[in-house]
C-alpha cells in the first residue's frame, strides 16, 4: 500500500499516511488540525459539474442576455454583442476585461476541467497533467462572472424607469453557472485526483 508523507499546516508535523476511505478524516497527532478529508466519488462529482457548467456555459454565451422594450421597439442583447458595442464605443481596456472575466477564463476553466477529469474517469493519463492543473489554478482567480451579473443586476435597476427590461435564458444560465462552476472547484479533491494517476500510467 503506498503511503504519502502530509505536513501539518498548524504545526508542521510530518505524517507519514497510508491509504483511506472516501468520506474519511485524518488529524495531526500532536495538535489535532485537521490534515485531510477525503471527499466522495470527487472526481465523478467534479466531471458531472464540469459537464452541467459547459452546458450552462453554452447557453449564456448563444442565447439573448436581455431584450429591451423601449416605446414598442425591442432590441435583443447577448454577452458577446455586449462586449463588441464596448469596443465600438472605444472602450477597449473595458471590452477586454469583461471578455477575459466572463467569457475566456470561465470557458478555459470548464475545458480544463474536462481536460484532466475525463481522461481520469476513464483510467487514462491526461498529458502533461502538471501543467494542465497549474492553468487551471492560474485561471481560477480571473474567472470572475459573478461581478460582471451584479453589474447587469444595477443598470436593470437604473434602466428600470426608461424601458421594460426582460431577462433573457442567458441571464438565469450565467447565474447558475457561476454556482456550478464554484462547486465544482470545491468538490474536486486534488489528493483523490493524484490517486487516480498511477492507474492511469500503468
Amino acid at each position: 500500500m503506498s503511503e504519502e508523507l502530509v505536513a501539518c499546516h498548524d504545526c508542521d508535523l510530518i505524517h507519514r499516511i497510508g491509504g483511506h476511505a472516501e468520506g474519511t478524516s485524518g488529524r495531526c497527532s500532536r495538535c489535532g488540525a485537521l490534515l485531510f478529508h477525503a471527499k466522495r466519488n470527487s472526481i465523478e462529482r467534479t466531471l458531472a459539474l464540469t459537464i452541467a457548467g459547459v452546458v450552462l456555459y453554452l447557453v449564456a454565451n448563444s442565447l439573448p442576455f436581455l431584450s429591451f422594450d423601449i416605446q414598442g421597439r425591442v432590441t435583443e442583447t447577448t454577452l458577446v454583442s455586449g462586449i463588441r458595442e464596448l469596443w465600438g464605443e472605444n472602450m477597449f481596456s473595458l471590452s477586454g476585461l469583461v471578455f477575459l472575466t466572463a467569457v475566456l477564463a470561465p470557458g478555459a476553466q470548464l475545458a480544463l476541467l474536462a481536460y484532466v477529469l475525463v481522461p481520469l474517469y476513464f483510467g487514462r493519463m491526461p498529458w502533461n497533467l502538471h501543467l494542465a492543473l497549474r492553468l487551471l489554478g492560474w485561471l481560477q482567480p480571473w474567472s470572475m462572472m459573478e461581478v460582471f451579473l451584479i453589474g447587469i443586476l444595477v443598470a436593470l435597476v437604473k434602466l428600470g424607469d426608461m424601458a421594460e427590461i426582460v431577462p433573457g435564458l442567458a441571464i438565469w444560465s450565467l447565474a447558475v453557472l457561476i454556482v456550478v462552476l464554484a462547486w465544482a472547484t470545491v468538490s474536486l479533491d486534488n489528493r483523490a485526483l493524484w490517486r487516480r494517476v498511477p492507474v492511469a500510467s500503468t
